[in-house]
């Protein structure tokens, strides 16, 4: 991991506001333009088709990309939301993983762990993939009250 990297994941842990938000926006920087232009028009690309409906070819040309690059992480994380939306669960759990796998501190995918496993029941699981979120993200408050949500369906 790199200097910068590092730099930016304990901005994460910051008390001022100002800096976490400055890193976690730096971070997603990071993470779209990992194949420079041309990785980041793709997502683009295949956010704006799914948001005219064309959920389809939004997958085809993320499905393409990750088989095309198998290590662009966000590529493997933005298809994971698509099939999130669709509530096609267990394959957006097995893209948060993909992505995890490239990125440990990928937020995104560990939030989206944890949306998942809620969705489908498995609060244990969400709890934990929301404990390893607030790990690298401690100040997000969305994962700790899901945490509590979920905690709360387990009673």
């Amino acid at each position: 991991m790199s200097s910068d990297v590092e730099s930016l994941l304990q901005d994460l842990q910051d008390p001022d506001s100002n800096i976490r938000q400055v890193a976690t926006e730096a971070l997603w920087r990071r993470w779209y333009t990992q194949k420079g232009a041309y990785g980041a028009q793709i997502l683009v690309r295949s956010q704006t088709l799914f948001d005219k409906g064309e959920a389809a070819e939004a997958e085809a040309l993320l499905t393409e990309t990750v088989e095309g690059m198998p290590d662009f992480a966000e590529a493997w994380n933005r298809r994971a939301v698509l099939y999130y939306m669709q509530k096609r669960f267990w394959p957006a759990i097995a893209d948060c993983e993909k992505a995890l796998n490239l990125v440990p501190y990928h937020f995104g995918a560990l939030h989206g762990i944890g949306l998942c496993h809620a969705s489908l029941g498995n609060h244990m699981a969400a709890i934990q993939a929301f404990r390893r979120a607030l790990k690298v993200q401690p100040y997000a408050t969305i994962n700790e009250r899901l945490i509590l949500e979920c905690t709360a369906k387990l009673s």
